[in-house]
């Protein structure tokens, strides 16, 4: 599944992974407060959506982040209004207030990798932030730090953002909660790791508010996605060796495919990554369900 119509929908927007629609009222015309976010199978890498997707990937993804949900509710309050959605859609779409999303990318890293270790290595520094020398591949950090990123619409590139340009995008104030709330969702999340053997390397989270929430503090509401194998880098613990690419259970293993010779396409050529095979697909579908059924202790 790539898309849906949905009668007494009506589409708004689609992005690289979710589409999103408002519901229709007794008049025919949307309703204001309400939209139904729907995980798609679609799969991103590198700012690309691929023409592959992965089967049941978005089935995956809204139930581990409800899961999560339920988990993180005493931190932070999320979006859920309710899991009652058309049946062409159950199971991967849920009904959410709509809020007025930040315009920043929210990302917390417990261990140097990824982007981030591109940057350290160039310059000894994550988002403006400097980091000991010595540090490699895998490194777990002192504490988890929080490096946002822009919000870069479909196709364009998300760059990193300082503090200062944090603090000028969304005021002070709320920057410090935004911060300091994606560092304790990274933390709470690999308290409930370790239980599991895993290691949560890193995370992206989107905070909205709602009406009249901008100068309240506590007015963050938790949305989109939480800690899924598409936000998130997740390694067994048993395996974990810094100084080298760690295995993982997410969507690392389609960028490790993609920018090795085998797929013969190349970050720098400007052109669409080819299709996945059909072993990538069947390995990223069984790392993804792998992972929900260790978190949740379900059978997918």
């Amino acid at each position: 599944m790539t898309a849906a119509q949905l009668p007494g929908y009506e589409h708004l927007y689609s992005g690289k992974v979710r589409d999103l629609y408002a519901p229709l009222g007794p008049t025919g015309r949307p309703v204001d407060d309400r939209l139904l976010l729907v995980a798609s199978d679609r799969i991103s890498a590198y700012d690309w959506v691929l023409d592959t997707p992965i089967p049941d990937k978005g089935v995956v993804l809204t139930r581990l982040s409800l899961w999560w949900f339920d988990q993180l509710a005493d931190l932070v309050p999320n979006h859920v209004v309710s899991t009652d959605v058309p049946d062409a859609v159950s199971g991967r779409a849920v009904l959410v207030r709509r809020l007025e999303m930040l315009k920043v990318e929210a990302v917390a890293r417990a261990y140097l990798t990824g982007g981030g270790l591109e940057e350290y290595v160039e310059k000894g520094t994550v988002s403006g932030i400097p980091l000991p020398e010595g540090l490699t591949d895998g490194s777990r950090l002192a504490e988890p730090i929080f490096t946002p990123s822009t919000k870069a619409p479909l196709g364009e590139h998300d760059q990193p953002m300082t503090p200062e340009q944090v603090d000028a995008e969304i005021g002070a104030d709320l920057a410090a909660e935004v911060s300091e709330l994606t560092c304790a969702i990274l933390a709470r999340g690999n308290e409930l790791a370790a239980e599991r053997g895993i290691l949560i390397a890193d995370t992206k989270v989107e905070f909205g508010l709602g009406p009249g929430d901008r100068d309240a503090r506590g007015g963050l509401v938790l949305a989109d996605e939480v800690l899924t194998p598409d936000s998130s880098r997740f390694w067994p613990a048993a395996a974990w060796r810094p100084g080298r690419v760690q295995p993982s259970y997410d969507k690392q293993f389609v960028r490790n495919w993609l920018t090795s010779p085998e797929s013969g396409w190349s970050r720098s050529s400007g052109e669409a990554p080819p299709p996945l095979p059909e072993q990538v697909v069947a390995e990223t579908r069984a790392k993804y369900v792998e992972v929900f059924e260790l978190f949740t202790g379900e059978t997918f």
